[in-house]
């Protein structure tokens, strides 16, 4: 009896100090499932889910204990609501464009300002930068911890006329992913639609939008091109990038061993390493799409991208500067980044 009582006592001891088990009892401990969300098909080719997928292979190859469930196609959870569920922990992970969470934190509207970013390699300049020390920060405060940054380039598609010069955009119904985005279009004299970009294809289809700008990434994925009669190609002088970083809930990733997390940082440099080289070719990608489709593809001159950031300083420049706490020294920091 005395023995019965021992290894009862025993048992629960060692889960509790994480020793295995197995020579004890051929008790296999389970791995823990974290559930991974975003909003764009899966297996489909999206690099956004794939991105998801890298982290879910690479986190199950190491061996750490930790299972990632992937539910793309906003299957789990609607897209604005992923940045909520992770600062309460309900959700683990998420690709997240983050400038959907602008509401909540404002500052967030930095990272998908016109103009702000040049390019893919500029692009990750500024990932290394104090103005996105600055984003990240917010970020971490707000219970949240980034996986792996990344940045789509894009552009914009219309049923009526190729947006090119901002006189282009009068008197289109237009989607526009962001704040910043939607006062400078409607400087250009644009109307305002806003939704996710997932719901460009019905709302262009069934005539509630004229135009949409949005990744280069989501105009594939969504088939826009079936919609569309010109597409702006992000070419030379990309107006449009967006930050859609790899996030988790710190609650979820405070919960985990160190061995773990650091599975996860390993993971999540192979994505975005992954992501780097996938974004640039997704613009090719665009092209060839839009142009096999039949669409009319136009790209913008340098004057016509600086008639743009030219509203774009009198609109989203001066309103994120004026209205957000601290965002005049932000938009400093980011001008400052060649």
């Amino acid at each position: 009896m005395k023995t019965k009582n021992i290894i009862s006592k025993t048992v629960p001891l060692a889960i509790a100090v994480g020793v295995g088990l197995s020579a004890l009892t051929g008790f296999t401990a389970q791995a823990e499932t974290l559930k991974a969300s975003h909003q764009w098909p899966g297996g489909k080719g999206d690099v956004r889910d794939e991105m998801v997928q890298i982290i879910a292979r690479e986190v199950g190859n190491a061996d750490v204990g930790i299972d990632v469930k992937v539910y793309p196609g906003k299957s789990l959870y609607k897209p604005k609501e992923q940045w909520g569920a992770m600062v309460k922990g309900q959700l683990d992970i998420s690709a997240f464009p983050l400038a959907y969470a602008a509401g909540r934190h404002p500052e967030f509207d930095a990272t998908l300002m016109p103009g702000l970013v040049k390019n893919h390699d500029h692009a990750m300049r500024l990932n290394s930068s104090p103005f996105m020390d600055d984003i990240k920060q917010i970020i971490n405060d707000a219970g949240v911890v980034v996986l792996a940054d990344a940045w789509l380039a894009g552009g914009f598609a219309s049923k009526t006329t190729c947006i090119t010069s901002p006189e282009t955009m009068k008197g289109q119904v237009t989607r526009a992913a962001g704040k910043a985005f939607e006062q400078m279009l409607v400087g250009a004299g644009a109307s305002i639609a806003s939704m996710p970009s997932s719901e460009i294809y019905n709302a262009m289809q069934t005539g509630v939008l004229d135009a949409a700008n949005t990744s280069s990434g989501s105009f594939v994925s969504y088939r826009i091109y079936e919609q569309a009669k010109c597409l702006t190609a992000p070419g030379d002088n990309a107006l449009w990038f967006m930050y859609e970083p790899l996030l988790m809930s710190k609650k979820s990733y405070d919960k985990l061993t160190k061995e773990q997390q650091d599975a996860l940082m390993a993971a999540g440099k192979v994505a975005e390493d992954f992501f780097f080289g996938a974004a640039k070719g997704l613009d090719d990608k665009l092209v060839k799409a839009y142009t096999d489709a039949g669409v009319e593809v136009v790209t913008m001159t340098p004057e016509q991208a600086k008639a743009w950031r030219d509203i774009a300083n009198e609109t989203s420049y001066k309103s994120f500067s004026e209205k957000v706490p601290g965002g005049d020294v932000l938009i400093k920091k980011a001008l400052a980044v060649d």
